[in-house]
């Protein structure tokens, strides 16, 4: 069966097409149940997303470069048994495919719970699906929230924690991690981390995200342009002295942070070169990145304790094991987990709670493929907004 996967993003929207098999879910060391037979990353230019007021008025505009994307391809032109898009901003549920109803489009167009290019995916998702006359779903929205009580609170009791993270790319990265260790993700422990121009960091124990590190609110290590955890104190001086507002601030903080801030770009690749060149400040920046992402991967250990975790399966030895831990693997993912050096650094720096394993290429869209093929052979539930 044929499953489209759609990905809209700030200046691209990622399409593939994917050969599903209608059996029973992977087995524990076998490939993958979906094989891409497309893959295309349209590129939108900032001048002509430029021409729209709102996320929502660019639908029609992403819409005809899918058609253009898809009516190019062959193997596109049978009939799609699923249209899965990727999850917008709405409110906190738990992770799952998501049959797109109304309440969920109107929540989305009117950006109650925030402005995002990935709310078009459900948009996007539902008219292809009207043409094709087949289902569509979203699949772990970046909103999913498995937390309990006590992972929301903080020293104060007004300001809350919530669940923002990047589910989709982490829950996609898990499952692949569990494949290839032959466990399933609903038995294993993983820490994730999310490495691309936003870093999350989730701790995934028995099919649950217990625990994330908000990529959104400030919270865990600065990005490639993201200021990550700041220091508070410091923080509120520079708006009481009036060197910015708080408008200009939260810009600075998610887009103008990290590597950006100290070094001007935001492309780890150059900044590894300026490595290699001999700068000094790029090597004490990048230094700063893989200690703060290493100690933040280390936090949520805790949480894994096999004295208090549920009954998951327990590794079958290594490191973890001997220290009592429910912990198979630190993975991670994201753009930045193509970079050999991070992930041998992050690796030396992690070996004494687990082994390391990266995952690159598609797996968020295969996440979403695989998800709804999943949703359409029964084998988990489909949820309602």
């Amino acid at each position: 069966m044929l499953i489209l996967a759609l990905n809209p993003g700030s200046t691209s929207t990622r399409v593939a097409l994917f050969a599903c098999r209608a059996a029973e879910e992977a087995a524990p060391g076998a490939a993958a149940a979906c094989e891409p037979v497309l893959s295309e990353e349209i590129q939108h230019p900032k001048a002509d997303l430029a021409r729209f007021a709102t996320i929502a008025e660019q639908k029609d505009f992403r819409l005809a470069a899918i058609r253009a994307a898809l009516a190019a391809c062959p193997d596109a032109q049978g009939g799609l048994a699923a249209v899965v898009g990727r999850g917008g901003l709405l409110r906190p549920i738990p992770g799952g495919v998501y049959t797109i109803n109304q309440t969920m489009l109107d929540d989305l167009s009117a950006e109650r719970y925030g402005a995002h290019p990935c709310n078009l995916g459900a948009p996007l998702a539902l008219e292809l699906s009207a043409e094709h006359g087949c289902p569509a779903f979203i699949v772990d929205p970046p909103v999913t929230d498995e937390l309990d009580e006590a992972a929301r609170l903080t020293g104060l009791p007004e300001i809350r924690r919530r669940s923002v993270f990047h589910a989709l790319s982490q829950r996609g990265a898990a499952r692949a991690a569990a494949r290839s260790l032959g466990l399933g993700y609903e038995r294993a422990g993983f820490i994730v981390a999310h490495l691309g121009g936003g870093i999350s960091i989730g701790a995934h124990l028995r099919g649950r995200v217990v625990e994330v590190l908000n990529a959104l609110d400030g919270e865990g290590p600065f990005s490639p342009e993201r200021s990550g955890r700041l220091p508070v104190l410091p923080v509120l001086k520079m708006l009481e002295c009036g060197e910015t507002d708080v408008a200009a601030l939260t810009r600075r903080i998610l887009t103008q942070g990290g590597f950006f801030a100290h070094l001007g770009s935001n492309d780890l690749r150059e900044i590894e070169a300026r490595i290699d060149a001999g700068e000094e400040r790029a090597a004490l920046v990048y230094e700063a990145f893989v200690r703060a992402v290493a100690r933040d991967v280390a936090s949520l250990a805790p949480l894994f304790a096999a004295q208090i975790a549920p009954q998951a399966a327990r590794p079958s030895g290594g490191e973890a094991a001997r220290r009592g831990l429910d912990l198979n693997a630190i993975v991670v993912t994201g753009g930045m987990a193509r970079s050999a050096r991070l992930v041998a650094d992050l690796s030396a720096r992690l070996a004494f709670l687990a082994p390391l394993i990266p995952v690159t290429g598609l797996e968020e869209m295969h996440a979403l493929a695989d998800g709804a093929r999943l949703a359409l052979t029964g084998l988990i539930p489909t949820l309602n907004y």
